[in-house]
């Protein structure tokens, strides 16, 4: 047998103790390096006034018409006339009109709570209406990848935080199973200066029993604090911001505080996951001002969108756009009308976003029918409040932000959020089946929206998918155990092939 050699490292080179394998090591971890930033709009955002169905206009300004966006105002998308913008929401437009900004529409889940705790934390754990979990989504997938975390940590191959939120009150999303996964922080500066250098007074005897467990886990938590805040130090003071944001003087919270993500990221923390907030999006009234493209809702979407296009714009000019994904989510949506006070009630579906460079589509869903679409589906004349049927399950973005953005195996991101979900392709160019019906029913698919010729279509095991009218796709493959039953003669436009 020849000696396994490596680039002239003989075997025994390859122990895991050895400095190969340990440099190894780390360069994996660098090539993994791939950051998700998340934006909570603390409240409940009204989704009708921030995504507008221009297709739907005449039901749209009806439902709401003390509130509705004028049609002349609403900001168009590039290759999508059916949708607008609100006007404030320039730099989110620019953003989806360069292919950075996906829309997911009519986001939710089954059984919807509308209380604000109940449904933030359903948002922020990931599980059924009726269930609870202690731990947060985000927290599970980080203690599953550093594995033992807390125990041993930081050290050579993680020498920075986990995760980091911006802040002053930990989210339940960075909750693990046994401690948080984040390190909270208002200013990097003011971090380091309270907590300090750390002293010997945190060795010593610890006392018995449980009195002594608690000790031992304040000493840990102070050891962690102490070495994470030279590291935050550091990359506060090595990064820089080199796109223009929001001055002072337009109190931008979230704009500041994508500031700091930004810089921290360029100063090289190797921070998986950031968490950012921006409140006030709970307008029962008021929601408009003197005109309906003014008021506290136009205030906080410009704030948004200003925020978010900074920040992209920064990741661009540092040359790292494609390692850091953006995410939008919100408590619940509001309701597809408005009230008599000029805002809107608890409701059900609403749009979220993803931003960055590796998204592959930017329309998962279809605008939501405001005519024969709503809920309850039998209305009546005496019929009061109306609301936003869901389209997609959020934990969907969920498990193809952890599987297509992170690379974590399908059957742990099952194990990490209770159950499996259908993939929204959010990035990729395939489109599968995930149910049997009609090729021109939206819900068959995937992307939750029909193939068209920009999508490799794949009808997957187990599905009929019945064509009665002509189809489109750019390649169409029907898997093992999977039919496509022709209604008769049907017209097919395949770019790669019949």
């Amino acid at each position: 047998m020849v000696p396994l050699v490596l680039d002239g490292f003989g075997v025994k080179s390859m122990a895991k103790s050895s400095a190969l394998v340990r440099s190894l090591k780390q360069t994996a971890a660098l090539n993994n390096d791939r950051v998700l930033v998340i934006i909570y709009l603390a409240g409940g955002n009204d989704g009708l006034n921030t995504v507008i169905p221009l297709e739907y206009y005449s039901a749209y300004n009806q439902l709401r018409n003390n509130i509705a966006i004028p049609e002349s105002s609403v900001l168009k998308l590039a290759g999508n006339a059916a949708t607008g913008f609100h006007p404030v929401m320039t730099g989110m437009r620019s953003l989806y009109d360069e292919g950075k900004l996906a829309i997911i529409n009519s986001v939710s889940y089954p059984n919807p709570d509308q209380s604000h705790y109940r449904s933030t934390d359903i948002w922020m754990t990931g599980v059924d209406a009726n269930q609870y979990a202690s731990s947060g989504w985000a927290g599970r997938y980080l203690a599953d990848r550093f594995t033992g975390y807390p125990d041993g940590y930081p050290n050579a191959e993680m020498e920075d935080p986990l995760a980091i939120q911006i802040g002053q009150i930990g989210t339940p999303a960075l909750l693990g199973p046994q401690a948080s996964l984040g390190v909270t922080l208002q200013d990097p500066s003011v971090f380091y200066q309270l907590i300090g250098e750390g002293t010997s007074e945190m060795e010593g005897p610890l006392p018995c029993c449980d009195a002594g467990d608690l000790v031992s886990y304040i000493r840990q938590k102070q050891v962690l604090s102490v070495g994470y805040a030279a590291q935050i130090k550091a990359a506060a003071d090595a990064g820089r911001n080199l796109a223009t944001y929001p001055d002072a003087s337009q109190r931008n919270e979230l704009a500041d505080q994508l500031k700091v993500v930004a810089r921290l990221i360029h100063g090289g923390l190797k921070s998986k996951i950031y968490y950012v907030e921006l409140g006030g999006f709970d307008t029962h009234s008021g929601q408009v001002g003197t005109s309906s493209t003014e008021g506290i809702h136009a205030q906080l979407l410009k704030k948004l969108s200003d925020a978010i296009y900074s920040f992209q714009t920064d990741l661009k000019l540092q040359g790292i756009e494609d390692k850091v994904l953006g995410m939008t989510f919100s408590d619940f949506g509001r309701r597809a009308n408005s009230n008599a006070s000029k805002g809107t009630d608890h409701g059900v579906g609403a749009p979220m976003f993803v931003f960055g460079t590796g998204i592959k589509r930017q329309l998962v869903g279809v605008n939501p029918d405001l005519v024969n679409g709503l809920l309850p589906p039998t209305a009546t004349s005496a019929t009061v409040n109306r609301d936003i049927k869901m389209q997609i399950d959020f934990r969907r973005v969920y498990a193809d932000v952890l599987n297509d953005w992170f690379g974590t195996a399908n059957t742990k991101t099952d194990q990490l959020l209770f159950k499996n979900f259908s993939t929204t392709s959010l990035f990729s160019e395939v489109v599968r089946s995930i149910s049997s019906g009609k090729w021109h029913d939206p819900a068959v698919w995937s992307s939750g929206r029909v193939p068209t010729l920009t999508d490799v279509v794949r009808v997957s095991r187990g599905h009929v998918v019945e064509v009665g009218s002509a189809l489109q796709a750019k390649d169409l493959k029907v898997e093992d155990g999977a039919e496509l039953k022709f209604l008769g003669k049907i017209g097919m436009q395949i770019l790669n092939g019949a």
